[in-house]
C-alpha cells in the first residue's frame, strides 16, 4: 500500500514561447496554481526565456526552464528539448501556439506518450489564419499531436475547416477565469485615475499591434468631442512594442491629462474594480482572458467582433460589440454607457452571471483533466504516431 502510494503524479512538461505577462501566460500560471496536487504535476518549459512573471507560480513543485532559442529555424533547440524529455519524462507534452508546434514532433521522438496542442488566437501578421505556410506546418505535425484544443468556437471552426485538421482531433475547451478573485466590489481601491466621479474606460494587455490599442485612443479621443460635458478617462494598463507610439498618440491628440499609460501591473483584480468600463480592440483573439476577468468583476464590456469574443459579448445584455479599426463604431458603442450608468450597471451583472454559468475556472480545470487522463489510459504506444511517419522541418519564427 504504502508503495502505491509514493508513486508520484503523472508529468504535465507546458511548453510556452516566452513566460511574460499576458492573457495566454496568466492562464497557464492559474491553471497550474488551481488543479488539485494529486492528479497531475507540472513543468514550464520556456522556449527562449521568463521573466520575473514566472513569480506568480505558487506551486512549489514546479519546475522551471529556459531553453534560450535564438531567432530562425534553431535546430539545436530540438537537440535541448529532446533531452530535457528524456530527463523529465513527461506523460503529457502540452504546447500552446504556433511558435512550439513543431515540437510536438520532438517530443514523439523522445518519447512522451501524450502531444496536447492549445490554439489561443492568432498574432497580427495573420489575424485570419490563413498564411499558407503556417497551416502547412499544422497540418504536417498532426499525426504527433493526439488532441488540438482551440479555446474559441471561432478557433474550432478555422481548424477544422481552414487547416483542416481531423475533427475528431479537435476538442473545445473554454477557458476559465478565478471568479473569487475577480469580484465586484465596494472596495474599488485608490488608483490615481478614480475620483471626481469620472468615467474611466480601462483596457489590459500587452500593447501591440494584435491588441490595437491606437484605435481605442482614437476612438477615446472622439468620445471627448462627442460628449464634451462628460469626465472620462482612458487608463491602458500592460506594457509592449507600441508604448512609445501610443504615447506620441496620446500627446498628438492632446490627451495626455485624461489618458494614462498604467504600465504592466500584476494586481489585475483590484485595477480591475477601479475601471468603469472595459474596452478592447484587437483585431485578432481566441476567449480572451481579460475580457473575462472584467466580466466578472461586474464591468459592462464593449470590445470587437473578431475570434471568440461575440462567444462572450451579447449586445444589449452584457456589452457591445464593434467592427475591428473603426474607432467611430467603438466610440459610438461606449458612449451609451458613459450617458447611462445604471445600464452599465446591469450589464455588469450580467456578464458576471455569464461568467459564472459557462467560464469559470473550475470548468476549464475539469476539462483539461478529463483530457489527460482519456488520452494517459488510452495512449498504450509512446512511439508510433496515428499516421505514416513523416519529416519534419522546422519553420523560422
Amino acid at each position: 500500500m504504502d508503495a502505491v502510494q509514493d508513486i508520484a503524479p503523472p508529468l504535465v512538461a507546458h511548453l510556452i514561447y516566452r513566460l511574460d505577462i499576458g492573457g495566454l501566460e496568466t492562464l497557464l500560471v492559474d491553471t497550474i496554481n488551481s488543479m488539485a496536487p494529486g492528479r497531475y504535476r507540472h513543468a514550464v518549459i520556456c522556449l527562449t526565456d521568463y521573466t520575473d512573471f514566472a513569480g506568480r507560480i505558487t506551486r512549489p513543485d514546479v519546475a522551471l526552464y529556459a531553453l534560450h532559442k535564438p531567432a530562425g529555424l534553431a535546430l539545436g533547440t530540438h537537440a535541448d528539448l529532446f533531452r530535457l524529455l528524456r530527463q523529465l519524462r513527461p506523460a503529457v507534452l502540452h504546447t500552446y501556439n504556433l511558435g512550439t508546434i513543431e515540437y510536438a514532433a520532438t517530443a514523439w521522438a523522445a518519447g512522451v506518450p501524450v502531444r496536447v496542442h492549445a490554439e489561443h488566437g492568432r498574432d497580427a501578421r495573420d489575424p485570419q489564419g490563413i498564411n499558407p505556410k503556417h497551416n502547412l506546418l499544422r497540418r504536417l505535425v498532426t499525426p504527433f499531436i493526439d488532441r488540438y484544443v482551440p479555446v474559441s468556437r471561432d478557433l474550432h471552426a478555422w481548424l477544422e475547416r481552414v487547416v483542416r485538421i481531423p475533427a475528431r482531433k479537435l476538442q473545445l475547451i473554454d477557458n476559465g477565469v478565478d471568479t473569487e478573485r475577480f469580484r465586484a466590489s465596494a472596495d474599488a481601491g485608490a488608483e490615481p485615475w478614480q475620483g471626481d466621479g469620472a468615467f474611466v474606460i480601462g483596457t489590459v494587455g500587452r500593447l501591440q499591434d494584435v491588441k490595437d490599442q491606437a484605435t481605442l485612443v482614437d476612438a477615446f479621443a472622439l468620445l471627448r468631442r462627442q460628449l464634451p460635458d462628460e469626465k472620462l478617462r482612458l487608463v491602458l494598463v500592460g506594457d509592449g512594442p507600441l508604448r512609445a507610439r501610443l504615447e506620441t498618440q496620446l500627446n498628438t491628440l492632446g490627451l495626455q491629462d485624461c489618458a494614462i499609460l498604467a504600465g504592466p501591473r500584476s494586481d489585475v483584480a483590484p485595477v480591475m474594480r477601479s475601471f468603469s468600463l472595459f474596452a478592447l480592440s484587437s483585431i485578432a483573439e481566441g476567449t480572451p482572458v481579460t475580457l473575462l476577468e472584467a466580466m466578472a468583476s461586474e464591468l459592462p464590456v464593449v470590445a470587437t467582433a473578431v475570434g471568440g469574443i461575440p462567444d462572450l459579448v451579447a449586445p444589449g445584455v452584457n456589452g457591445a460589440l464593434a467592427p475591428a479599426r473603426d474607432a467611430q463604431a467603438l466610440a459610438a458603442a461606449i458612449a451609451p454607457y458613459v450617458q447611462d450608468r445604471a445600464l452599465a450597471r446591469r450589464h455588469g451583472v450580467a456578464g458576471r452571471a455569464r461568467v459564472e454559468q459557462q467560464y469559470s475556472m473550475q470548468a476549464m480545470l475539469a476539462a483539461y483533466v478529463a483530457l489527460y487522463d482519456e488520452l494517459c489510459q488510452t495512449k498504450t504506444t509512446p512511439r508510433t504516431p496515428d499516421k505514416a511517419k513523416k519529416a519534419i522541418t522546422p519553420c523560422a519564427e
